[in-house]
């Protein structure tokens, strides 16, 4: 377990500087397409904190589907968890979306959506990679 808490910190912190360029990519799309855009110093201080943990979290929690001990469904629904609450937390702490039961539930399932379609994608692109490694080493076994 402890490799993993390592492993988590050293991704987190590889891929979290990762958060404030995104951070400044939005900030400078929103600037050029909303009319009398302006944000505060404290705005700027908190959408860099926040969006830095947001990325930290994100790549640190990719560690998850690394551990063999846990069930892939139990891996994914604890991966989706800790992305949710990082993903959700920093929306709403950056008010980019309203505390509005309503917004949330439709955030959440949009985030839901989204994150099913990746895997899936994820899923079945690893999947036929498998299947065509597995043939080409059945080919090579037979030829031998």
């Amino acid at each position: 377990m402890k490799g993993y808490v390592k492993s988590f910190m050293q991704r987190g912190l590889i891929f979290g500087g990762f958060g404030p360029i995104i951070l400044g990519v939005i900030y400078l799309i929103l600037e050029l397409t909303v009319k009398d855009f302006s944000v505060s110093g404290w705005e700027i201080f908190l959408g860099i904190i926040s969006v830095y943990m947001l990325a930290f979290v994100h790549a640190g929690a990719s560690v998850i589907n690394q551990i063999e001990s846990l069930p892939i469904a139990r891996s994914s629904l604890i991966h989706f968890g800790i992305l949710y609450v990082a993903y959700i937390t920093c929306y709403l702490v950056n008010t980019w979306i309203p505390f509005d039961w309503v917004v949330i539930a439709i955030f959440t399932g949009i985030f839901v959506l989204a994150y099913f379609v990746v895997w899936i994608t994820v899923y079945l692109i690893i999947s036929k990679t498998s299947k065509a490694f597995n043939t080409k080493i059945t080919k090579d076994l037979s030829a031998s």
